[in-house]
């Protein structure tokens, strides 16, 4: 059976100078790629000209659909993606950011696994940084988002986006996913990131099948027993592809599908391609779970 919890323990998140209360209702995380090779072909830089300006005016956009925050990326996590260095990076998000900075109210969080990127985004007013490889951070990195009162989100991926789908034999993988997680964030309390910093993803469609991505929605209550905030990324991934037959441009259907099963059963946080739309169904959804 599902292990639907119809109901979240909210949780009070500080991420710089913003508080987040997540819980009384599903917040999202709009996805904003400065990326020339985003797998969901949005990136801000497929075209150099104006990157900047069209990164905030998509962001804006997002706020005015719902988004309550921002995620800058400069590199694409797609399986078999090539990595880029640190220095291509900081030149993709860090023009970005410091413009979002003044041209949002919203949080801006930057998704990324290296220190220097993470350093020159909070330097410029990013206040939360996504970690897809959260589950292997380095002390050094912990007391750097400690340094900055930032926010963490710690994500479970085995090997990196080039190798992980190489790496997808699990015994029982929410167990393991959790056990993962649950070291991470002793981790992080271990260095001083104190708990109201910490949000938890499972990495939907990093180093999974396609039937792990529908078997981790689906006990996702079983997550509470990390007591952290969780965010959960769906949209527009493989294994809807899978599912449904279809490509990326008829993924829609099915990622508002996850998010809405999602949230029932215990996300706090949905990151999102297509905003408008995945608000509203959180909205309904959320309103839904207050009549149970």
């Amino acid at each position: 059976m599902a292990d639907p919890i119809f109901s979240r323990k909210s949780y009070l998140v500080t991420a710089g100078p913003h508080t987040l209360l997540l819980g009384t209702r599903t917040y999202i995380m709009g996805i904003l790629n400065m990326t020339p090779d985003s797998f969901s072909g949005d990136g801000c830089l497929s075209s150099a000209k104006d990157a900047t300006k069209k990164a905030v005016r998509l962001a804006q956009r997002f706020v005015r659909e719902g988004a309550d925050i921002i995620d800058v990326g400069g590199e694409s996590s797609r399986p078999g993606a090539q990595k880029v260095s640190a220095k291509e990076e900081i030149r993709r998000v860090i023009p970005a950011i410091r413009a979002l900075a003044r041209a949002v109210k919203s949080p801006i969080s930057i998704d990324t696994y290296k220190p220097l990127v993470a350093r020159h985004a909070l330097d410029q007013g990013a206040s939360i940084v996504n970690n897809i490889m959260g589950t292997k951070m380095e002390r050094s990195f912990l007391r750097m988002v400690r340094q900055y009162n930032a926010a963490i989100v710690l994500m479970h991926m085995r090997g990196t986006p080039r190798s992980m789908q190489r790496n997808i034999r699990y015994k029982n993988v929410v167990s393991e996913i959790i056990d993962s997680l649950k070291k991470s964030v002793e981790n992080c309390l271990e260095i001083g990131v104190k708990s109201d910093k910490i949000i938890v993803d499972p990495g939907i469609g990093f180093a999974k099948t396609a039937g792990h991505n529908l078997e981790i929605i689906h006990h996702l209550g079983r997550f509470a027993v990390l007591h952290r905030p969780v965010l959960i990324g769906v949209s527009r991934k493989s294994f809807i592809g899978k599912v449904l037959g279809r490509d990326i441009s008829g993924r829609l259907n099915g990622s508002l599908a996850g998010a809405c099963a999602s949230i029932l059963n215990g996300a706090h946080m949905i990151r999102a391609h297509d905003v408008g739309p995945t608000k509203e169904v959180a909205v309904m959804t959320d309103a839904i779970m207050r009549e149970r």
